[in-house]
C-alpha cells in the first residue's frame, strides 16, 4: 500500500513510548531515567525498530479508522456506490458494489490490478466503482483527470486498464503516448480534461477519503468495511459473499 507516512517525530515518539514501556515492565527498579537511556541505546543499535514503529503506527491508524468507518459509510454510503459521477465496470447492475480509491503511479494499485479482474471475471454480480483519488504526483492528477475525460469518447475502460498496465512511472507524456495507443483523440481528451464533472470526481474523492481517514492506495470498500492494501481476489470474494449473507 502507498501511504501518506506519518512524520519522523511521530515515528519516533512511537518508537520511544513502546521501548520505554517494555523496559520499565522488565526493568525491576530502575530509574525513569535510566529506562529512557536504555531505550535510546537499543534505537540507536537496531534500526530496523523505526520499521516496526511505523507499522505499529499504521495498524493503530487502521483501528482508529474502522472503529469509527461503519457510520460514515452508512452516511455516505450513496455518494460511494451510487455517484453517477464516478466510473463503474463490472456488472453495472450487479447486488454488491466494490470501490476501489487509486492512484495510476501507486506500484500496489498496479499490483491489485490482476486481483480486481479476477475478482470480475469471477463474480459477474460486482459492480466495481472507481475513485480516482490522484495523491502521488503531478503526473497522477493529469492522468486521473485524463481517464475521466476518456469517458465521453467511451474509453475509460481500455484506457484504465491501459494506464494500470503500464510498467513505469506515469506522466504527461506517458498518459498521452497510452491514450492514442487505445485510440483517443487527444485533442478532444485534453479540451474535456478541463469539463467541471472531471473535476467534481476528484474533489469527492478527497473529501470522502478524508471524512474515512484513508491515507493511502489502494483503498477497497465493501458494505461497512474498508480494506487498505494490497487485497487478493480471495479476500475481496469472501468480503462480497459476506456482503450477501448480511442482507
Amino acid at each position: 500500500m502507498t501511504y501518506r507516512l506519518p512524520g519522523l517525530g511521530a515515528i519516533l515518539i512511537a518508537v520511544f513510548t513502546t521501548f520505554s514501556a517494555a523496559l520499565a515492565d522488565q526493568g525491576g527498579g530502575l530509574s525513569e531515567s535510566r529506562v529512557k537511556e536504555l531505550a535510546l541505546e537499543a534505537i540507536l543499535e537496531n534500526p530496523e525498530i523505526i520499521e516496526e514503529a511505523i507499522g505499529m503506527l499504521q495498524q493503530r491508524q487502521l483501528e482508529r479508522q474502522q472503529a469509527g468507518v461503519a457510520s460514515i459509510l452508512s452516511e455516505r454510503r450513496a455518494e460511494l456506490e451510487q455517484d453517477p459521477n464516478a466510473p463503474v465496470l463490472g456488472n453495472p447492475e450487479g447486488d454488491v458494489t466494490l470501490v476501489e480509491f487509486f492512484d495510476y503511479n501507486c506500484p500496489y494499485c498496479k499490483r491489485a490490478m490482476p486481483e480486481v479482474k479476477a475478482l470480475l471475471e469471477t463474480d459477474p454480480n460486482v459492480r466495481l466503482v472507481y475513485r480516482e483519488w490522484p495523491i502521488l504526483s503531478p503526473g497522477s492528477v493529469f492522468a486521473a483527470r485524463a481517464a475521466l475525460a476518456a469517458r465521453k469518447q467511451g474509453k475509460y475502460d481500455a484506457f484504465h486498464w491501459a494506464l494500470m498496465g503500464h510498467e513505469g512511472r506515469i506522466e504527461e507524456a506517458t498518459t498521452i503516448e497510452i491514450a492514442r495507443e487505445v485510440g483517443l483523440d487527444v485533442e478532444q481528451l485534453e479540451a474535456d480534461m478541463s469539463a467541471p464533472e472531471v473535476e467534481a470526481h476528484i474533489s469527492l474523492s478527497m473529501d470522502l477519503a478524508e471524512a474515512l481517514n484513508i491515507n493511502g492506495t489502494p483503498t477497497f470498500i465493501v458494505a461497512d468495511s474498508l480494506f487498505p492494501g494490497l487485497v487478493s481476489s480471495e479476500e475481496l470474494m469472501q468480503a462480497i459473499r459476506e456482503a450477501r449473507q448480511d442482507r
